[in-house]
């Protein structure tokens, strides 16, 4: 006799286990299992049967697997959560007490904790990091528009404001923006960093609704976790690339908002080469205030060191580009920018050559990020914030941004431009014309830099113009959008005759294809006489269609209603329309009957009913169609063949 095997100790029962069995495992409350979860990464799952997974129930549950809640057995975040719990359990008996003394011990000796074991944990390797930071971006930068007073403490968003801007400072340095769109949720950016593409959405800068129905819990604790992992990667992207971290912020420049002026990027030898000068100076020259000698030969000294700082500096980023660009990689092409390399000068890049000026009503915030991402020099007036370089009446400035109207002061030699001529001129890599983005003009369509378009698609006219500005390789006449009232009409008249010739060549090979005796060969031999002869009826009846098309497209331009269209056009349209829709046998031109308008209005009341279903019926019901639609073409085929044989048999007998 066999080992009695016991119940639900092998197969989904032990794969899965369900949210009430792991709480009762973990002996935590659903909130720090629902945190607890969020921080580590682990996720609900659905397994392939419910009932086996639940031990032979069927009630709604959700699924975790077994070995992720063995895992958090072992999390040093449980002990951190019941010493927490236990904090506020002793908080509030002091409070209750009115015993101050204790509380503000309890309070000083606040437990604390760091999640730095779980990025490392979750992110072996930094380009792995680097591809899941997109969803981290997106959550900094909307908490980083938050307002100050709300459900999220001030902390927590001058944090996220401050990890912003450290990201967009490198993407700056760095020249790695790639894709900017402005949409209505947002503004959507795109940046290259190490090869790995980052794609994230920063909310205008408007006046915050904070929504009450959102759980503020849930995204804090994600924000918890996408901050620690935000200021691991921009220590590793800043230290990458020579760069000390984290940077100064200049307080003075801070209160006058600056914007991204306020932090001071430093390189990181130079910045420990200065902290490390005073403290040389101080142990190799000893000074003797009783002999004039030793002071004269100190100051020496000190002139003489002071004198060399700057060429110490230069060796030190020589030496440290000469290391980098040794391997291959991309921090030596990050280096590579800092030192002389011409593709990363600032004349070669978008806006290298320009000095722009932006006007107080252009969202300076976006602006300039991505002209400064892009080499730009600008400047602003001191209503929009302290700090800038250039005043209104510079002459250097060639390019002024203004979102108004009409201009009352305008300065020569000086474009005024609207905002969107920078977004587009950056999405198509090139300087657009500015004839089409003066101000006061009518704006061109903005288009999304992240659609691709594949051979077939419809390719708006702003896209065309755009990859002809940008010296797009190729037939930009092939990417043309189809326009029946510009195309020519012999070009359209010959496309035409192609395409029945294509027509009548595949409908030969067809029929050839079919042959299989003498007798039918007979038969298709004559019937292709009445197939030309309806060929070519068809191909009145299209052509007549094509016409009252373009009429239809002509009175639509010109404004014409529908009932000044039908006095106008009324007996040409109806005699088209009769002999578009009507054959022999009162037929239309597929061959099918003409439908009804009880019949049409049955076929939409069943499209409405179908489109309510359920996914799963809905394929259910499309298959069956498509069954029945391909037995009647089948039925309708073998019919004809057989009357084409009939047909043939009768004029064989005659003869």
């Amino acid at each position: 006799m066999g080992k009695l095997k016991k119940k639900f100790t092998q197969g989904a029962s032990k794969t899965y286990i369900t949210r009430k069995r792991a709480l009762k495992k973990l002996q935590i409350s659903l909130a720090d299992f629902r945190r607890l979860c969020i921080l580590k990464g682990i996720y609900p799952v659905e397994p392939r049967s419910r009932k086996k997974a639940n031990r032979g129930m069927t009630t709604v549950t959700t699924f975790y697997y077994a070995k992720d809640i063995q895992l958090l057995l072992s999390e040093p975040l449980m002990n951190k959560f019941r010493e927490h719990k236990i904090f506020l359990r002793r908080l509030k008996n002091a409070i209750g007490k009115q015993d101050v003394t204790r509380a503000k011990s309890l309070e000083k000796n606040r437990p604390q904790y760091t999640l730095d074991h779980l990025v490392i944990e979750r992110y072996p390797t930094f380009v792995e990091a680097l591809r899941d930071l997109d969803d981290a971006l997106c959550m900094v930068f909307l908490f980083a528009t938050m307002p100050a007073k709300g459900p999220v403490n001030s902390k927590i968003i001058e944090e996220c404001k401050r990890l912003s801007s450290e990201f967009m400072h490198f993407v700056i340095y760095t020249h790695s923006l790639r894709k900017v769109f402005l949409s209505i949720k947002g503004i959507y950016y795109q940046a290259d960093v190490q090869g790995q593409p980052l794609t994230w959405i920063v909310p205008y800068q408007f006046n915050q609704h904070v929504p009450r129905d959102v759980d503020f819990k849930i995204m804090g604790t994600f924000l918890e976790f996408y901050r620690t992992l935000l200021g691991f990667i921009n220590y590793r992207l800043y230290t990458s690339i020579n760069l000390s971290y984290p940077p100064k912020i200049d307080q003075r420049m801070d209160d006058s908002a600056a914007g991204l002026g306020s932090l001071q990027i430093k390189s990181k030898e130079i910045d420990d080469l200065i902290k490390n000068l005073p403290a040389d100076a101080d142990n190799s020259i000893e000074v003797d205030e009783g002999d004039e000698e030793k002071t004269a030969e100190a100051s020496a000294k000190m002139t003489e060191r002071l004198s060399t700082l700057g060429s110490k500096i230069k060796s030190i980023v020589a030496a440290t580009s000469a290391e980098t660009s040794e391997s291959p990689s991309y921090t030596a092409v990050e280096t590579a920018a800092m030192d002389e390399d011409d593709s990363f000068k600032p004349e070669s890049l978008l806006f290298g050559k320009h000095v722009i000026f932006l006007s107080r009503e252009v969202p300076r915030y976006s602006l300039e990020f991505v002209i400064r991402a892009f080499g730009g020099r600008l400047g602003w007036p001191a209503t929009s914030g302290g700090g800038s370089p250039y005043n209104e009446e510079d002459r250097a400035i060639t390019i002024q941004i203004s979102d108004r109207p009409v201009l009352v002061n305008q300065y020569p030699n000086r474009l005024y431009v609207q905002p969107q001529w920078v977004y587009d001129s950056i999405n198509a890599r090139c300087l657009l014309d500015t004839a089409d983005y003066l101000v006061g003009q009518k704006l061109p369509a903005h288009l999304s830099p992240f659609v691709e378009y594949a051979e077939g698609d419809y390719i708006p006219e702003a896209a065309i113009k755009m990859a002809a500005a940008a010296g797009f390789e190729g037939e930009v006449t092939s990417l043309q959008p189809e326009d029946r009232d510009e195309e020519d009409p012999e070009k359209q008249k010959t496309k035409t005759d192609d395409d029945d010739d294509d027509e009548e060549e595949a409908e030969s090979d067809a029929d050839e294809y079919d042959d299989e005796d003498e007798q039918s060969d007979d038969a298709e031999g004559e019937s292709t006489d009445e197939d030309e002869e309806a060929s070519d009826e068809e191909e009145a009846v299209r052509i007549k269609a094509e016409k009252q098309y373009q009429q239809q497209i002509l009175a639509e331009r010109a404004g014409l209603t529908f009932s000044e269209y039908q006095q106008k056009y009324g007996n040409k349209g109806k005699a088209t329309g009769d002999s578009g829709a009507a054959s022999k046998n009162g037929k239309t031109k597929g061959g099918a009957p003409k439908r009804t308008k009880a019949q049409i209005d049955e076929e939409e009341r069943e499209r409405i009913a179908i489109s309510m279903l359920s996914k799963k019926k809905r394929k259910l019901v499309n298959r069956t169609r498509d069954e029945e639609y391909k037995r009647n073409k089948d039925i309708n085929t073998l019919k004809a063949r057989k009357a084409d044989i009939q047909n043939a048999k009768k004029s064989k007998t005659r003869k």
